[in-house]
This record gives structure tokens, sequence and C-alpha cells, in this order.
């Protein structure tokens, strides 16, 4: 969670109320601001609910070896052990925003532990990335920390690895070992989700012009469904060049140049029908490319482990924290799969808000706004 145009005095104003009034709701502001980065005065009262945090690079057990992780450890533990997944990121749990996250929550009392999954670290969603949310879940349940502590865990997915980490959480395995599941911005269908990225139509017929990173992603899953084989790792190389383009576009505007002209140096070079892909990638022509790919994406995204929606629900409460202008994972599909899982008995909290783009705060702050944001994280942190 990242700010940009967050109105300071909005939130001091909240936080000093929810402070007023009970404390859960005083954690849940305090949690806001400091997820939020604010400074100043929020901040100062903000940092009255902090612990200090430590952090050390860790190992979680899975049916396949061992899987990178980071724990985060808080002086004082005053709330329940969480797995925190990542997106579809390339630095995974190095990644600074998740990593600010993560001591966000650990300082609010909740020991933390980040899990690499080098599948969506190399921008694809497979159900190996599921698996190991499962194994990683059970590992940290088992043993949190090694302090040898065993209960029910939350468990925290952020954009698709919200949406994989509800699929863990309704396994067998799982069960009475999940305090909570929570996505943020994540799926209830992929291939639902598949076929917005390629229209632009969302599920509720809106229209939202899709980020074309999505499409991106979509197209390396595909790239052996739309070219011949021996053109697919060139056409993957030349798209993984473009997202890490993209991906330093947010850091760093001069490398990510040098590496856009490099995706397009890519193009160039790739043999009909990969140069024609790639040109639509590069130049962004996701009305172009969208229709290329939307008759694999039901094959592409088919598998039940996958999408909540299409697999076993979770036993324990549910939360769904979108942005409601989300143009990579629409906010329909956390109303969707809030209607679905409450149909099939689970609790659910939800809350669609403004101040999210995709899985970041990034928005200006109205009153009510904040107030529901901290009153979600309040049911959260004190679930």
């Amino acid at each position: 969670m990242r700010p940009r145009r967050i109105v300071a005095g909005t939130i001091l104003l909240v936080a000093a109320l929810a402070a007023t009034v009970t404390p859960p709701y005083f954690r849940g502001a305090a949690f806001v601001v400091r997820a939020a980065g604010m400074d100043g005065a929020a901040r100062r009262v903000a940092d009255w609910e902090t612990s200090p945090v430590r952090e050390m690079d860790w190992s979680l057990a899975w049916r396949d070896g061992a899987l990178r992780s980071r724990r985060y450890f808080p002086h004082a533990v005053t709330g329940r052990t969480a797995l925190l997944v990542p997106g579809v990121h390339a630095a995974g749990i190095d990644e600074p925003r998740l990593v600010g996250f993560a001591r966000e929550l650990a300082a609010a009392g909740h020991e933390v532990f980040t899990v690499q999954l080098d599948d969506l670290a190399h921008y694809m969603i497979t159900t190996r990335s599921t698996d190991m949310i499962e194994d990683a879940a059970i590992s940290v349940s088992n043993d949190a920390g090694g302090r040898g502590i065993v209960g029910p865990i939350g468990i925290l997915g952020i954009s698709f690895g919200g949406g994989l980490s509800i699929v863990a959480a309704g396994r067998p395995s799982l069960k009475g070992r999940v305090s909570w599941v929570l996505a943020l911005g994540g799926h209830a269908d992929l291939p639902r989700t598949l076929r917005y990225l390629c229209t632009g139509v969302q599920a509720d017929g809106v229209i939202r012009p899709p980020h074309d990173y999505g499409l991106a992603i979509v197209l390396l899953g595909a790239a052996d469904r739309v070219v011949p084989a021996a053109q697919v790792d060139a056409l993957r190389a030349a798209i993984l060049s473009y997202l890490e383009a993209s991906r330093l576009d947010m850091v760093d505007k001069a490398k990510a140049a040098l590496e856009f002209t490099r995706a397009k140096g890519l193009e160039a070079a790739l043999p009909e029908p990969s140069r024609t892909y790639m040109k639509y990638v590069n130049a962004r022509d996701v009305a172009h490319l969208g229709p290329l790919l939307l008759p694999h994406v039901s094959e592409l995204g088919g598998d039940p482990a996958l999408s909540p929606s299409r697999s076993p629900a979770p036993s324990a409460p549910v939360f769904l924290l979108h942005g409601t202008d989300d143009n990579v994972v629409p906010a329909i599909e956390s109303t969707l799969l809030a209607k679905d899982l409450r149909s099939r008995e689970v609790r659910v909290h939800v809350l669609l808000t403004p101040l999210i783009t995709h899985a970041e705060v990034d928005r200006a702050a109205t009153a009510a706004a904040v107030w529901a944001l901290i009153h979600f994280w309040s049911d959260v942190l004190s679930e």
C-alpha cells in the first residue's frame, strides 16, 4: 500500500475519532496510516500501536523441497501469525511495496511470513503456486517461527495471489489451520478475468479499458498456443523484456526506457507470426491483441485450482478488498466471489474502495472511504 494523493488531515481526523471509540478501531486506523506511508501528526499517533520488528530469511517446507521465505517478527506478538502471498511480480518477496506491507503488518503485532512463488515471479499463474501456498500455510501453522506454536493463521494474498490463496485455504489439509483469508485485488474466476483482459468487458457488462500489462501476461502464458513451437521461447523472452520495462517504469525511468528499446529490438528479430504479436505488446495495442488471445483463455485458466469460484470454499472467514477502478482484475470479481461464497455459507467481508487502484493505496481520501477502510482492517486484525 503506497501513498500518492491521500489527504493527511482526513486520515488523522478519522484516526483520532477511532481512538475514542474502541481499541480495535484504533488499531485499524493506525495500521491504515502506517501502511499508507503517512508522516507527520498522523504517523506519530499511529506509532503508539507499533512494535519493533526484526526480519530474517527463512525457509518453509513444501512437497517438493523448500520455499524461500522471509520472517517478520514483532517484539510484542498480539495477533495471529500471517502468511503474506505476493502477486504477479518479478521481485517476489523482495518487491519493496510487499516488504513495506509485511513490516507494517508485523509492527501491528502479527508475526508475518512472506513466501516466494517462482511461477508468479515469472508472470505465470499456475496450479503449482496454489500447492505452494497450501504447503507454506501448513508449515507456518505447524511451527510458526520455530517457536513450537501450533494454531490457525491468517493468509493474505495480493492480486492473483489472492485468488490462489482462497483456493488453497479451501483444501482439506488446511481445515482448522486457517483463521481467515484475505484477497487484495483478487479474482474469483480466472478464465472470466482473462476474458476481461482480452475484451475490456466486465462480467456485469460494464466496459472498462483493461491494462495492457495484464494482457501481456496472458500472451506469455498462451505463447505455445498461438505461435509455432520453434518460436515460443524467443517470443516469451521478448514479452519478459517488455514486462521488465513496465516494472522498471515505476522506479527508474531511464532504465525502463533502455529496456523498452531492447523489447522493440527483440520484436524486430522475431519471425512471423511472433513479430506481429510482439508488435501489439510493444504498442500496448489491446484492441488487436485481445481478440487473438480470447479463444485460448478457457483452456489457459480453466483448471479449478486456479479459481476460487471453481474450487471448494474455505471454512474460515474470507475478506475481500478491491479497488473500484481496478483494470487488471476488475472489482466485480470480488462482488461475484462474495455472492458465491455466501451461497456456500462462508462468512465474507467485502470492501470495494476508491482508495485503491489494483493493489496499492493511490487515491484522494474522503472521511467515509477512510472510515470504511479502517473498519475493514479492524475486523481483519481482530479476527
